[in-house]
């Protein structure tokens, strides 16, 4: 940005300073020799460099508002990571209570294997109950280690600890259209489009003003044996083809910043009107379904009742697996609504 706004600022002042000098051998000698000297300086119609003037300062703010729509981009990013890693950090704290359970109900199985209390075929189940747990953990951490990883190169190669297993979604307002006009105002993408559209607007003006004539003012002195000549030049550079259709191509680049500003912001309006729909309804579903997990999912219970003899092994795994499934489900529906809520809420990043 800061590249940008030097090279914004550079080229408004008038052209550098023209020295010319010549020396002409007489002939014959008699004449003597001839010495030329001229000085001049070109610049332009006064009304080109104001206009230049204000363009670059629309082109200082363009730059500001490009570099603050990457910068929500990388933060939006970031926050995708950090989500996905509250995700897996609330999976593994689920995984971890099973293969607790697994390795107990698998230690339990190899003492009554041995008194010749259970069969093989419980055994292996119970095996393969606590190798699948333990194979999840694992493939959990591999996943939380990459997403760490990848937080990490984000963040200037310096590691991020983040152990967090809840989210912080905002309240969405009941009111979409108000709410939306306050996140059009502010979206720094949004912004941008509309300078770009102010300094196409400028360029048609720098454009017509570099359609005048420049100008060129100096000193010229020719110096002869005996004899000098010296005054004031004046110049003017009438500009006839070099500016041809350039006012035209402005008019033309305007227009369609114009029309790419509408396109834009017909879309964001879409997208977002979109994205508020479906989280009303996650949040909604959400609701319910937490409600009636918490409720009904004390994952205890299948763990006591098999303790107990109320319950087999692969009665006790298919409830396990129950349980699981709503786990899963509720947690992924809550990751989906943060995910959701992050793109409704990128502007204020």
């Amino acid at each position: 940005m800061e590249a940008d706004k030097l090279g914004n600022q550079t080229g408004l002042t008038p052209y550098d300073h023209e020295v010319e000098f010549g020396y002409l051998w007489g002939g014959p000698a008699a004449i003597g020799n001839r010495k030329d000297i001229c000085v001049s300086q070109s610049f332009d119609f006064p009304t080109a460099y104001i206009q230049r003037s204000k363009l670059a300062d629309q082109k200082d703010s363009s730059a500001e508002y490009r570099y603050r729509t990457e910068r929500m981009q990388l933060l939006l990013a970031a926050k995708e990571l950090c989500i996905e890693l509250i995700y897996n950090n609330k999976m593994r704290g689920i995984y971890a209570v099973q293969h607790q359970n697994a390795g107990k109900i698998l230690t339990a199985y190899e003492t009554l294997m041995q008194r010749g209390e259970a069969n093989r075929l419980e055994y292996n189940k119970a095996s393969m109950n606590y190798a699948t747990t333990d194979s999840e953990l694992k493939r959990i951490d591999l996943e939380r280690e990459r997403l760490l990883a990848e937080l990490a190169a984000m963040n200037g190669g310096q590691p991020v600890s983040f152990d967090a297993t809840a989210y912080t979604a905002p309240t969405l307002p009941a009111d979409f259209e108000q709410w939306y006009a306050e996140a059009e105002a502010i979206n720094p993408s949004l912004q941008y489009l509309r300078s770009q559209v102010e300094v196409a607007g400028r360029q048609v003006k720098v454009s017509q003003a570099e359609r005048l004539p420049q100008m060129a003012v100096g000193y010229m002195g020719e110096f002869v044996a005996g004899e000098r000549f010296q005054g004031v030049t004046v110049g003017v550079s009438i500009p006839l083809w070099h500016n041809k259709n350039r006012v035209k191509q402005a008019r033309a680049a305007a227009v369609a910043s114009e029309k790419a500003e509408k396109d834009s912001k017909t879309q964001y309006y879409n997208r977002l009107k979109s994205l508020y729909n479906q989280a009303i309804g996650m949040q909604q579903n959400l609701a319910l379904y937490s409600s009636s997990v918490s409720k009904n999912g004390d994952e205890a219970l299948p763990i006591k009742a098999l303790e107990k003899g109320e319950l087999s092994l692969l009665e006790y795994l298919m409830e396990m697996q129950y349980f699981h499934d709503c786990f899963q489900k509720q947690a992924k529906a809550e990751r989906d609504l943060a995910h959701l809520l992050a793109e409704l809420t990128s502007y204020s990043l």
